[in-house]
């Protein structure tokens, strides 16, 4: 976990199916840059996918491996950006999919207090929340 002036922090990356539940989880520092954490999760990524992102992800980098990959990014611009690659802001709103998945994951008390300490616990805790929330789509499912 980083340290940063608010103390120890931590940040949660997510990839979610188009069903909100969560395929890719992963725990970076706080301080650390979105872009940077974002090439490690990008191998269940094929052909004919779509990544939604916010702003912390838009690079040509990242991109340019997905278009190697045969998929294609609809990230939100940066405000400075030069060069506009194709954003489509209909597609863009199915992106609170992921923002949902993070609403329920902050229902289970050890995730959203950052109980434990260690890094491996912490990441250990929100893959047993994400189980259950796995399980619960599907028993609604039947």
């Amino acid at each position: 976990m980083g340290r940063s002036r608010g103390g120890l922090t931590t940040k949660i990356h997510a990839l979610v199916d188009a069903c909100g539940l969560p395929i890719l989880l992963k725990i970076t520092e706080g301080q650390a840059h979105d872009g940077r954490s974002a090439n490690g999760m990008l191998g269940s990524l094929g052909r004919g996918d779509i990544l939604l992102a916010d702003r912390g992800y838009d690079s040509d980098a990242l991109r340019l491996e997905l278009a190697t990959r045969g998929a294609c990014a609809n990230v939100k611009l940066m405000p400075n950006r030069v060069n506009l690659p194709p954003f489509n802001k209909r597609l863009y709103r199915k992106r609170n999919l992921v923002e949902r998945f993070f609403n329920k994951l902050k229902h289970f008390r050890a995730v959203a207090t950052r109980y434990d300490k260690r890094d491996d616990n912490y990441l250990a805790s929100i893959k047993l929340a994400s189980i259950r929330i796995w399980m619960r789509f599907n028993e609604s499912m039947t």
